[in-house]
């Protein structure tokens, strides 16, 4: 499949308008649940790491730290990337079981337009773009929803969270969760690209497909993270 879509576009104009409508659906579509899961991820992560940290001996600064640096590592990439393998992997492994069940990709095929190209080459562009900027906004929001969540409940301080936030900061982590946001953005893309094109029946297969795409993405996204995790760390 990689293999023949990597091709001159037939049309730019089409491919490039193509292009930016899947940039829409995958990241404009995603943007209310990245939201929504990242405010409390955050929230979440710090009540409990609170929660952990008794003793007095320990700052309540360290909370922050711990928050962060579990945020950016591991909950903002690996998290938010199983849940997009849910909501935009199965969107297009139904769009494109949809349409080769209806044969709208055999007709493009007979008019002479490389359909890898044109329907699977833009879905993983796409993702490979938008996919990472969610990953920023959903650290940025963890930790903003981390900050509300220790004001509210009293665990820890504005200024000890700001202070702990700034502590030991290792800009080689955000790189670190770049290359896992890339990574488990092309696995996103291209495992339900595969399994909605080479769709055999009706709507029943559709569903199959669909489902057997996101378990699989899942799948290869934990094993990418480990893979990725003993050799960068």
């Amino acid at each position: 499949m990689l293999r023949k879509m990597f091709s001159k576009p037939d049309n730019l104009k089409m491919f490039w308008r193509e292009f930016m409508h899947q940039c829409s659906e995958i990241g404009i579509g995603s943007l209310p649940i990245v939201i929504i899961i990242s405010l409390f991820l955050g929230a979440v992560t710090t009540v409990q790491t609170a929660y952990m940290l008794v003793s007095p001996i320990i700052p309540t600064s360290a909370i922050a730290l711990i928050t962060r640096d579990s945020v950016i590592l591991e909950l903002s990439p690996t998290v938010l990337s199983i849940v997009l393998a849910g909501v935009a992997g199965s969107k297009i492994a139904s769009e494109l079981g949809n349409m080769r069940t209806s044969e709208q990709i055999d007709a493009l095929n007979i008019m002479g337009i490389n359909s890898w190209n044109y329907l699977v080459l833009t879905k993983i562009l796409a993702a490979l773009l938008v996919v990472p900027l969610l990953v920023i906004i959903s650290m940025v929001l963890a930790l903003v929803g981390g900050k509300l969540a220790g004001s509210l409940s009293g665990v820890v301080a504005p200024e000890s969270y700001d202070t702990g936030l700034h502590s030991g900061f290792s800009p080689y982590n955000v790189f670190f969760a770049m290359c896992k946001a890339y990574t488990f953005a092309f696995i996103i893309s291209s495992i339900p690209a595969y399994y909605g094109y080479n769709v055999k029946g009706g709507a029943l297969e559709i569903g199959r497909a669909s489902t057997t795409s996101v378990v699989v993405s899942c799948i290869l996204i934990l094993f990418s993270d480990y893979l990725l995790a003993a050799l960068l760390l």
